[in-house]
């Protein structure tokens, strides 16, 4: 395995405390509007990644602030490529304007998750990147039809990892309010950090063990200790020789 991961946060989302976090992250995932954000919080971001030499990528969701983008909405194929788009553009407008290029571009909650199985919505959030700006790289769930799709498209894809998630025996997430389905425990976070980035494989749900490919590591921004975990990841890494770095 490789001795360099790239290690993201989803940030920007009103809920976290994000100067904490940026200082021990290489990119950031900025909510840009829809599930969460606003041009305030935004340029805010954009400022503490320019601080910090912090990777900054679009993290768009659906138009639901209500339910956090954590429900999925019967959107066609065209709708999700324009809701995409008029996130990616929003974000980049206040980006340009703070002198930050976007590097990344990582769909948020439900519309994410939909995006591992789901070929036509895969299809459509590759289509609007590639159409909005083609050297944006695609974070997806590792070995799903996201990162596939963006491959086959000739996109760059970065194969995503979760610190505090728990993992099903297909390698999905296991859906929020299921058992195990957020890691609470930090030193099983860090059991789980390291065998994903140093072995390739992770322990799932009912026992046994998958492999998966890990580019980026990510933790979510929300949880009310975020900046702790990402403090403990970074030093984590840290100790077992593994660079930290951007893709």
């Amino acid at each position: 395995m490789p001795a360099r991961i790239d290690f993201n946060c989803d940030i920007g989302e009103g809920c976290g405390d994000d100067a904490a976090i940026v200082p021990y992250v290489s990119s950031a995932n900025i909510a840009c509007g829809g599930h969460a954000g606003d041009e305030a919080t935004m340029r805010a971001t954009l400022r503490l990644c320019r601080q910090h030499g912090v990777a900054a990528g679009a993290h768009p969701g659906y138009d639901d602030p209500e339910h956090f983008g954590r429900r999925t909405l019967p959107l066609s194929r065209d709708e999700i490529a324009m809701l995409m788009l008029s996130q990616l553009a929003r974000l980049a407008s206040i980006a340009d304007d703070e002198g930050v290029r976007l590097t990344h571009v990582k769909p948020h909650g439900a519309l994410y998750n939909l995006a591992a199985d789901d070929r036509i919505v895969a299809q459509a959030i590759v289509g609007a990147v590639a159409a909005f700006d083609p050297h944006l790289i695609v974070y997806g769930l590792a070995q799903s039809q996201l990162t596939d799709a963006a491959e086959q498209a000739g996109l760059r894809a970065a194969h995503e990892v979760f610190a505090e998630r728990g993992y099903a025996a297909n390698g999905r997430l296991l859906p929020r309010g299921q058992p195990g389905a957020v890691i609470e425990s930090l030193d099983a976070s860090i059991r789980q950090v390291r065998d994903l980035v140093l072995r390739g494989e992770v322990e799932v749900t009912g026992g046994g063990r998958i492999a998966l490919r890990a580019d980026t590591l990510c933790l979510h921004g929300d949880r009310d200790d975020a900046a702790a975990f990402a403090r403990a990841v970074r030093e984590a890494l840290h100790a077992d020789g593994i660079e930290v770095a951007a893709l």
